[in-house]
């Protein structure tokens, strides 16, 4: 344990804690420049981390799977972002080299397994922020100066409750990849498998989301002319794209009509 855990292991998990912990802010916090989706943030701990193949898998996966879940009102979804930079840092560090197909199923999986205790952690932090609104109002000065210290205290305890959790979650995980690679071969093929799955999932899960009373019609006629266009009748991709559009026109005024 002690030779797993060196230097260059213990400072690469507190570079992940405080990247992760900055990254998770713009969820809701600050910024919402999309960084913190896990398409963006899971490529970009692979390529620090020096694996960009398992960050790329991993991203992919989770933002598939949780693309539709939207903090709203007091609703508090799965933190993908945590999930998508946790997975990919637990591959990239407990793998000796690229991390295969059944390493990077095992890190979704256990990420996955993680977020409950994400979700209560972040409730806590919710719960905690909400209190700091009650700040003094003698006077216009004091009001801003303390929704001032207001906004900078939610920001810190957000990125506090990441990094914890990063510092905590990313050397356990670790561990547990290492157990991993001591178990059967037919236990790591299966996890192989599982992740080749995991897209048809998020396919599945976001197709049973969306309202297909009116998207089948649209969908149906854009496919049918793209493909006769495009493949029967060899028409110039602009072509293509203009008949799509019409056909899309249609659709609309007919269904307005009607």
């Amino acid at each position: 344990m002690m030779t797993l855990f060196d230097v260059h292991m213990i400072l690469a998990i507190l570079g992940i804690a405080c990247i992760g912990g900055l990254i998770g802010l713009d969820r809701t916090a600050a910024g919402q420049f999309m960084i913190s989706e896990p398409i963006v943030s899971g490529p970009l701990t692979g390529w620090i981390l020096g694996d960009i193949g398992a960050g790329i898998v991993i991203g992919t996966v989770l933002e598939l799977i949780w693309v539709l879940d939207i903090p709203i009102g007091t609703f508090v979804p799965a933190d993908s972002t945590f999930s998508a930079i946790c997975a990919t840092a637990i591959a990239a560090l407990g793998s000796t080299g690229a991390a295969g197909p059944s390493t990077i199923g095992f890190c979704i999986l256990l990420t996955t397994v993680m977020v409950p205790c994400t979700m209560m952690a972040d409730t806590i932090v919710r719960k905690r922020n909400a209190r700091l609104a009650d700040v003094p109002c003698a006077s216009l000065i004091l009001v801003y100066a303390g929704i001032t210290r207001a906004h900078l205290k939610g920001l810190f305890f957000f990125f506090l409750k990441s990094f914890i959790l990063f510092l905590i979650l990313v050397p356990a995980g670790i561990l547990a990849v290492q157990g991993l690679h001591q178990l059967p071969g037919f236990i790591q093929r299966g996890m192989a498998f599982f992740v080749t799955m995991l897209p048809l999932l998020g396919m599945a899960i976001i197709a049973s989301k969306l309202s297909t009373t009116v998207l089948d019609g649209f969908l149906l006629m854009g496919f049918s002319v793209a493909v006769v266009a495009g493949t029967l009748l060899q028409a110039p991709l602009i072509l293509v794209f203009l008949l799509v559009l019409a056909v899309g026109w249609l659709l609309v005024r007919y269904r307005d009509q009607a």
